[in-house]
């Protein structure tokens, strides 16, 4: 399911004397199992444009289409470009409403009139997908679990539905190390295993670093920078001037290459680094 974005502008408030251009003339095109990260400061648009991609929204401007379905038609199926196209967002709360896991995992397959044992299993599956063990979680109260829990509960509940497109708002946002590591493993294993496109809005660096294939960056409501993800961060001294950080690696790799390593301009793993590292000190090119 490719997504084509072309001319889109968005506003808050439109007609009213608080209206506020959120988006400003944006064209995309997203590929069938990509991994895009979406980045940028605060108030860039970023939510607003994801929410773009499964009509959350709908374009004041300019045309959002997923595959073949424009979004702005009165007779599309939105519910239908819904299901394909899960969202996930930031706060679980917001998106967590059943007393208990299964029977808010389930809501999305019973709103597709599924039968009952279809699905019984697409929840179980789900479940399994984000590690959350059936037996234990099941009848779990949604307000018994843990950040993490209702973050990988709220994954589960999009997964049931079969998406071909998942969209996942700075999911980690709050969580300890321990449980962004867990979230952050569930998603790698889903777009890995079930080729689901995977549109990732974060404020990590590292972890966009880490995560995705390609970036967009987003300043003020238009594209600063759309590429590959190693590509994008060559733009160091840019990102750092709209607001954004380095990945962490990146950081001290600078800092060493001021220092007189001979040093790539985008070193983005731990492993890259000891390399680049140590082969600057077996050729003797540390400058002094």
């Amino acid at each position: 399911m490719p997504i084509e974005i072309n001319k889109l502008s968005y506003s808050y408030k439109k007609g009213t004397p608080f209206e506020k251009q959120v988006l400003k003339d944006i064209s995309l095109f997203i590929r069938d199992g990509e991994f895009v990260g979406i980045i940028g400061p605060t108030q860039a648009g970023k939510t607003t444009l994801a929410q773009h991609f499964n009509a959350l929204l709908i374009p004041g401007k300019g045309s959002v289409v997923v595959n073949a379905m424009n979004t702005a038609d009165k007779k599309a199926d939105l519910v239908k470009l819904r299901h394909n196209v899960g969202y996930v967002f930031q706060n679980p709360d917001y998106q967590l409403f059943a007393p208990t896991v299964g029977e808010d995992i389930a809501f999305g397959p019973r709103n597709q009139n599924l039968p009952t044992e279809e699905i019984e299993d697409r929840v179980a599956e789900a479940m399994d997908q984000v590690g959350l063990d059936y037996d234990t979680f099941y009848k779990r109260d949604i307000f018994a679990l843990s950040g993490g829990q209702k973050r990988r509960a709220a994954i589960a509940g999009v997964l049931a539905c079969k998406p071909q497109i998942m969209i996942l708002d700075d999911v980690t946002a709050g969580l300890d190390p321990g449980g962004r590591e867990e979230i952050i493993k569930v998603i790698q294993k889903l777009h890995t295993e079930k080729e689901i496109t995977t549109i990732y809005i974060s404020n990590s660096m590292d972890e966009v670093a880490m995560l995705a294939d390609r970036i967009i960056v987003l300043d003020q409501g238009q594209v600063l920078f759309d590429d590959q993800t190693r590509d994008v961060f060559l733009h160091a001294r840019k990102l750092i001037e709209i607001g954004l950080e380095l990945p962490e690696v990146m950081s001290i790799t600078t800092r060493l290459a001021e220092a007189g390593f001979d040093l790539p301009g985008a070193v983005l793993s731990i492993e890259e680094a000891v390399d680049a590292i140590a082969a600057n000190l077996q050729q003797g090119q540390v400058k002094d």
